[in-house]
């Protein structure tokens, strides 16, 4: 295998951990079997990682930023008003959640098992204030090119998005039913567009 400085053998770990995570769950992805996907020796773990733990919230920050990558590149705020903006962006996580299943199913097991681990306890919190981040970013750029602020706290909106989309992602990966959650979509675009005030508005 050739050298890799630490920071690329970290990054590959961890995108071999949610390779791991998403084909046998969180209980699978132990050192051993990270590295195993990873193509690396055993021994290689701790020279580029403290903990399996600590891995793992590498996983949460390649995912968000995969996310982010996707969402931020939405053909969503080239839409005409805010409202048909606001369902573009949340149909295309839709299409993400879609496109990957597994991954996203990975992310609520990974939530669900940190919170029963006192070693990663912290993790769901550092989990859902990046996704906070990743929608407030959405939600700042949507209300800058369509020419209005919000009216509530941009953090408590992408809170409430984040809670909608959760419940939209949840209610796909059960059902499938793609006509169901796109009118639950429609509603959470209400919901969301809502909140919108005109700039000089006091």
């Amino acid at each position: 295998m050739p050298r890799m400085a630490a920071s690329e053998r970290r990054a590959a770990l961890a995108r071999a951990a949610l390779a791991v995570v998403v084909r046998d769950g969180v209980h699978a992805a132990t050192t051993r079997a990270i590295t195993a996907e990873a193509g690396m020796p055993l021994a290689s773990f701790h020279y580029a990682v403290a903990s399996r733990e600590e891995l793992l919230r590498d996983v949460i920050g390649l995912v968000v930023a995969g996310e982010g990558a996707a969402l931020l590149g939405s053909p969503g705020l080239d839409a005409p008003d805010l409202r048909s903006a606001v369902r573009e962006v949340l149909g295309s996580y839709l299409d993400l959640v879609k496109s990957h299943p597994g991954r996203e199913q990975a992310m609520f097991e990974l939530t669900q098992a940190a919170l029963r681990s006192p070693g990663m306890s912290d993790l769901p919190a550092q989990q859902y204030a990046a996704y906070r981040g990743l929608a407030s970013e959405v939600l700042d750029q949507g209300a800058a090119r369509f020419g209005v602020r919000w009216g509530v706290p941009t953090d408590d909106l992408a809170a409430f998005a984040n809670a909608l989309t959760d419940g939209a992602t949840l209610a796909w990966l059960a059902t499938r039913d793609d006509e169901a959650v796109d009118r639950m979509l429609d509603l959470a675009a209400d919901a969301i567009a809502a909140h919108a005030r005109p700039l000089e508005e006091k």
